[in-house]
């Protein structure tokens, strides 16, 4: 999967934004929040940044073409090497993971504007007449 589908594929995403930041990088946000990044064309280096799910992030900084994010890697993020490389499917997959842990972690009043269905907020225990008298 080169850049140009990626730069393809994640526009596709819901709610997604692209916009063009620190000379030239590619930054795919939903909500504001960063979920991908593209170096320049120019450059030669063929990389794609995204944030990983925490349940994959350990396994993926590790696995061959893969490493963690320069800059980012606290928070999570992996670098693939060289995305024409990898499985398209999978790549897609982490791509999309990349974005729904994004959406999900933006607050619930920008999840509703975006037309997102945010998880229910867990409902406060109500008190019966019974416990109340106890």
């Amino acid at each position: 999967m080169d850049g140009a589908t990626i730069d393809r594929f994640c526009r596709k995403l819901p709610k997604a934004t692209r916009i063009v930041q620190w000379e030239g990088v590619i930054v795919f946000k939903v909500g504001g929040k960063m979920f991908c990044m593209l170096p320049p064309r120019d450059k030669k280096r063929r990389e794609a940044w995204f944030k990983a799910d925490d349940a994959h992030y350990e396994s993926l900084k590790d696995a061959p073409g893969f490493r963690p994010c320069p800059y980012l890697a606290r928070a999570r993020w992996v670098a693939v090497a060289e995305p024409e490389a990898q499985d398209d499917e999978m790549l897609k997959a982490y791509l999309r993971r990349a974005h729904q842990v994004i959406a999900a972690r933006l607050p619930r009043k920008t999840q509703l504007a975006l037309g997102f269905t945010p998880p229910p907020r867990p409902s406060a225990k109500r008190r019966s007449a019974f416990d109340e008298a106890f």
